[in-house]
């Protein structure tokens, strides 16, 4: 029997290794991956609410992974943001560079364009084949606040949201990108409020008890486009023999995510792989009116564990670009939270201490810091500063 094939990925405890089942990735099941209707979510009756966080709890506790239908949001928000991304990243690469998150002075090159070859989630994996464009939080941005109030968000939360003074990347952007995409963001910040009380309840709170850690979230988006993996040459595989080619070759590489909790949409390419507590990879196949839920390591750590903050990864061997966006939700970074009571059985102990968000946000960045100093010089690739909140989730 040949030794098994391990994972190795960085993880909110370090370097880790996953055991891997010796079979090609499959299709996910329905028990698997749940399709949920959220269409009680906007009901009257709460009974009919806590009826879907029990769902949601189930495919918490499980696998991590959800999809979520009638979720309120227009399918031709996301077209039409979809085909204002696709045009974008088809542009030459000097229309794009303006955008290159080098140029972001305030952020720290932490927002704006990234090109190909210079993201690598995981170092034990191939350098990430993609091109993204992300954005941190802004209130400017926040329906919830009036451009009248930005003046008045209290000092220890502005230090978290304060964005560049000449707006970048949005300032450097077409309006045929930045106006689609941004209606979309928009929407999705409605969806996640009104997903957070729905969790709230599924761990067994109030359905407003974490409202307040949501004023100014934590809420990330990365527009992420997958040109398709090429298959090397018997020429080209000898001649990476002694590097890069021996690494799988992924599209965004094996991690999980930093916060609670990710919205995702993906178009009709495929190429998300979730793995499961067997080792085994899942296709995570496109469903039409979707998105798909995860949760991350903060979710994970707050539940004493109990919610699953799953392992996923791209891989576009599809021969087709893929694009998909992904926007990410955490308290914001100016709060803190320990283990919940509520999710504790009688007599159980906690196993983590209260952490603020922005502290564990920096221990998991430097985590990954940490994971690609130990590699030996020769397997080392740079990771060009693609260490950041949105880019890893």
């Amino acid at each position: 029997m040949s030794p098994p094939e391990y994972l190795h990925l960085a993880s909110p405890l370090g370097p880790i290794s996953r055991p891997l089942l010796p079979h090609p990735p499959r299709d996910a099941l329905p028990s698997e991956i749940p399709i949920i209707d959220l269409a009680p979510l906007f009901s009257t009756d709460v009974s009919l609410r806590r009826q879907l966080a029990s769902l949601i709890r189930q495919a918490a506790t499980t696998s991590g992974f959800l999809y979520i239908s009638n979720h309120g949001i227009p399918l031709s928000l996301f077209q039409t943001a979809q085909n204002a991304s696709l045009n974008w990243f088809r542009s030459p690469l000097a229309a794009k560079e303006p955008a290159n998150t080098s140029n972001s002075l305030k952020n720290k090159g932490v927002v704006g364009y990234r090109p190909r070859q210079t993201q690598h989630i995981n170092p034990w994996e191939s350098v990430d084949i993609r091109e993204s464009f992300s954005w941190r939080y802004d209130p400017a941005y926040d329906p919830l606040h009036s451009p009248s109030s930005l003046g008045d968000i209290p000092a220890h939360v502005k230090k978290y949201v304060e964005h560049d003074s000449d707006g970048f990347p949005w300032s450097v952007m077409p309006k045929g990108f930045s106006q689609p995409v941004i209606q979309l963001y928009q929407a999705i910040l409605s969806l996640g409020r009104q997903l957070a009380r729905l969790f709230a309840l599924a761990l067994g709170l109030g359905e407003q008890d974490l409202d307040e850690k949501f004023t100014w979230p934590d809420a990330g988006l990365a527009v992420n486009y997958y040109p398709p993996i090429t298959l090397p040459s018997q020429e080209q595989q000898q001649h990476d023999a002694e590097g890069e080619g021996q690494k799988p070759k992924v599209s965004i590489g094996s991690h999980t995510d930093f916060q609670l909790f990710t919205l995702l949409y993906q178009d009709n390419v495929g190429g998300l792989q979730v793995l499961d507590t067997d080792g085994q990879w899942l296709n995570a196949k496109p469903a039409e009116g979707t998105l798909v839920v995860n949760f991350g390591d903060y979710m994970q750590r707050i539940t004493n564990g109990k919610w699953m903050s799953t392992v996923h990864r791209v891989v576009n061997n599809s021969g087709k670009e893929r694009l998909s966006m992904a926007f990410f939700w955490g308290f914001g970074l100016h709060e803190s939270c320990g283990v919940l009571e509520s999710v504790l059985e009688e007599g159980e102990e906690k196993k983590y201490g209260e952490i603020g968000c922005w502290e564990w946000v920096q221990r998991r960045i430097e985590m990954m810091r940490e994971v690609k100093s130990g590699l030996e010089d020769s397997t080392r690739v740079a990771y060009l500063g693609s260490m950041n909140n949105a880019d890893y989730r």
